[in-house]
Order: structure tokens, then sequence, then C-alpha cells
């Protein structure tokens, strides 16, 4: 990129070329945005507009960094998710659009005004304060196995006003007892050695939290046997797992004994978590 005054379009038409990927333009709108406090429509608005000059060195810097695979969500410092601003760092995942199908298929359960609800492995905490945020009557319980991840998720319930109570437990290992009407997760669910943990994002995030074992079910195997124990009679597990792992994950569902078991898509019509409820 040159030196010298430059216009929005002509910095955005520039920064995107050098970005490069998925979603080149989005970004560079995202960090112009994040350094000059314009708005993106602005950007369509005042394509003319120049920005002040520590403005477009910020750009450049955060461009470049971009351009080295850096996640833009780490370089703002927060990623949206449920329309909730969420505070990230890499000590766990950024939050998916895709999971946000999960919130969704939640919300629209039949469950008791004061129900009882745990999302394991919570990292920011985006699943428990969507549900802290739609269902204020409803009880949510979090966790997380890193005490870095604890830390950002109570972070973002201070900073929300959202109450859910978050503690640090690998799984179920840690928590005090009692029974609950719904368990989520997003558990790690990346196969050792997958080419795509050497790509784009997941090399800046934990692989922690991606991988799973050599089939990347280590960790739902774990959590479908052991949730049982944790639900109320009635009470439903729901876990997002990889596109490709749905009729696994049914499967695993279905030797332990849940019922009505049925596997959802995502915004793209790809398997992304499956459900089943628990009877004892």
């Amino acid at each position: 990129m040159t030196d010298g005054a430059e216009r929005c379009d002509s910095l955005l038409d520039r920064a995107a070329e050098e970005i490069g990927g998925e979603s080149p333009r989005l970004d560079a709108e995202l960090l112009l945005s994040h350094t000059t406090g314009w708005t993106r429509t602005s950007f369509r608005a005042w394509p003319e507009r120049i920005p002040a000059m520590d403005a477009v060195s910020a750009f450049r810097a955060m461009v470049a960094q971009r351009r080295a695979g850096k996640p833009v969500a780490h370089l703002l410092g927060h990623q949206e998710f449920w329309s909730l601003p969420l505070a990230v760092d890499g000590s766990t995942l950024i939050p998916r659009p895709d999971t946000e199908c999960l919130v969704e298929a939640a919300l629209a359960l039949n469950l008791p005004p004061d129900a009882r609800v745990l999302d394991l492995g919570t990292g920011t905490g985006a699943i428990a304060l969507a549900f802290a945020r739609e269902r204020p009557g409803w009880s949510v319980s979090a966790c997380d196995a890193f005490q870095g991840a604890v830390a950002l998720a109570s972070r973002n319930s201070a900073a929300l006003g959202l109450k859910v109570d978050i503690v640090m437990s690998h799984w179920f290992a840690q928590l005090p007892p009692a029974k609950y009407d719904l368990i989520v997760s997003n558990p790690p669910y990346v196969a050792e050695g997958d080419a795509h943990l050497g790509q784009g994002d997941l090399r800046y995030e934990p692989a922690t939290a991606l991988v799973a074992g050599a089939d990347g079910l280590d960790d739902i195997r774990h959590i479908v046997t052991a949730a049982p124990g944790w639900l109320r009679s009635g009470g439903l597990l729901m876990l997002e797992h990889g596109h490709d792992q749905g009729e696994s994950v049914r499967r695993l569902f279905g030797d332990e004994g849940y019922i009505k078991i049925q596997t959802c898509q995502d915004y793209g019509q790809r398997e992304r978590f499956t459900m089943g409820y628990w009877t004892s």
C-alpha cells in the first residue's frame, strides 16, 4: 500500500486485494471501521472520505497481520455472536455463526420457564450468554477446563450484565452435583492430523479447543456417556459436531440409550448438531 492521503474506496480496494481469502472486502471494511471509528455503511455512502494518517497507519498494520493469517476477531479484540459483542483472545475459539443454529433450536424447545441449563466448554461464553439474554428466567451455568477461557467468559458476562454461573471444570469432573433440563456443548471435534488445522484462522486458535482424538469424536463420546448422570428425566443433550460426523454421533446417542435423536443443519445446510432426550 502506498503512502500519502488516500480515499476510503481506494484503501479498501488495495487492502482487499492484499488480504485475499474468502471475505477480503468484509475483512478490510471491519479493520478500517475499527481504526477510523466510521461505520461500514459510511464507506459506501462517502467513498471519497480521506481518513487521518494515524488511522491509515494502524489500518495498514492490521492489513499486514490479516494477510499473514491472523483472525480479524483477534485483531479487533471482539466478535459478535447472537448480536452480543464478545471479547475474544487466543485462549479459546472464536464464536462461529453456525453455532447460532444450536442456540436458535434450544430457544425453540418447550423448556420450563425456570429451566436449569449447562453449557460445557463455554469458551467465550457465547452460548450461555445468548441463553441468559433471551431467557432471563433460566438458571444458566457454564464451565471450561482452561482458566483463560473461564476468565474471558466471566469478563464477557460482566461486561454484558448477563448472569451466568461460570466455573472451571473439565467437562463434568469438577462440577457440583446437579440435574439439568438442557445440556449443550460445542466441544472439540477435529481429528488429529486434519489438514485444516494448518490453514486459515485455525492456525491461531488453541488445538485443545479443536482436536479430539484420531476421529475427532473423543470428547463427544465422553459427554454422551457422562451426560445422563446430569440430566433430569426428559432432559435434552445437544452437541455441535463436524458436518460429516452426524451419522457417527447419532449412533453414539442411540448406543447410550437416548431417544428422539435428530441431527439439525446449519445455515449452509450441513449437518451441524445432534440432540437426544434422556429418560430414566
